[in-house]
């Protein structure tokens, strides 16, 4: 798994991050969602190599093995900004000063809070199946409760941990039909640990105050994502029956915008590699970035 790529732990001030990294020529960030780690872009990373670009691959704070820092009773330890954060010192000790960042999931809420609180350092941003957390609460009705419920029950102090470390695998459903045994075997592993649940979890309890919060600061702001932005979002999951077109809310949030469905489950990277790997290197490679 991840053949060719350097595996190391790298102590960015505040936690330590696990992260896989390969390749030569334009850098590229994948972060991923709830509840994976790194393993699952263990088919999208090594072809985005092929395309020459440099690829890396962290887990988040809290997720895989990366650190689990201590919360704090408003969650700021496990805010996307606090994410975001790793994620932008993390690039400058690899060496990067400016590159791309791929979000999905939970980890495109990371790659957007990155785009809005270190412009500088972004070329392109491509974030898959999510619009910002600001819009997700302001649009929540009847059926973003029934189909995202378990944002609120996540957000729920102890019940959660509860509930989930009685039966990990029926709780997360991981197989690994699509993710391959040794990605299936990491993921497992990580949703096992009661550390690694705990700060999931705490990623949706900052997600539904201070990620909102810095959303609406800067909505009132007027701040906008000012790289340009490709959009995707996964054709067998509920974006569009939620949102209709993701596109159109992402336009009142930044100015260079365009994006398409894929033909998949939500874990797109897992399911149709393919597809994501050609969607994400023809944009990054356009006007010869």
């Amino acid at each position: 798994m991840f053949e060719g790529f350097t595996s190391e732990v790298i102590n960015v001030g505040g936690a330590e991050i696990f992260v896989r990294h390969a390749g030569n020529g334009p850098a590229v960030l994948l972060l991923h969602g709830h509840p994976r780690t790194s393993a699952t872009w263990v088919h999208v990373a090594p072809a985005l190599v092929q395309f020459g670009f440099t690829v890396v691959c962290p887990d988040l704070r809290g997720y895989g093995a990366s650190s689990k820092p201590a919360t704090t009773p408003d969650h700021a330890p496990y805010s996307k900004r606090a994410m975001a954060g790793d994620m932008s010192r993390l690039m400058e000790r690899l060496g990067h000063r400016r590159f791309h960042a791929v979000g999905h999931d939970r980890g495109s809420y990371v790659a957007f809070r990155l785009a809005m609180d270190s412009p500088d350092q972004l070329r392109k941003l491509v974030l898959i199946d999510s619009v910002p957390i600001k819009e997700a609460l302001d649009r929540c009705g009847s059926r973003f409760a029934a189909k995202w419920w378990h944002w609120f029950f996540y957000a729920q102090p102890d019940t959660p941990e509860r509930v989930i470390n009685a039966d990990p695998d029926a709780w997360y459903r991981g197989t690994p039909l699509h993710m391959g045994g040794e990605a299936y075997a990491e993921f497992r592993s990580a949703t096992w640990n009661p550390a690694t649940v705990k700060a999931m979890l705490e990623d949706y309890r900052a997600g539904l105050c201070i990620d909102y919060e810095n959303d609406t600061a800067d909505r009132t702001a007027g701040r906008k994502i000012r790289c340009p932005l490709l959009v995707l979002w996964t054709l067998r999951d509920d974006m569009e029956e939620l949102y209709g077109d993701p596109r159109r809310i992402w336009r009142d949030w930044a100015d260079d915008v365009e994006g398409h469905g894929i033909d998949s489950g939500h874990h797109v990277a897992e399911e149709a590699p393919e597809a994501l790997v050609q969607a994400v290197s023809r944009f990054l490679r356009t006007d010869g970035n």
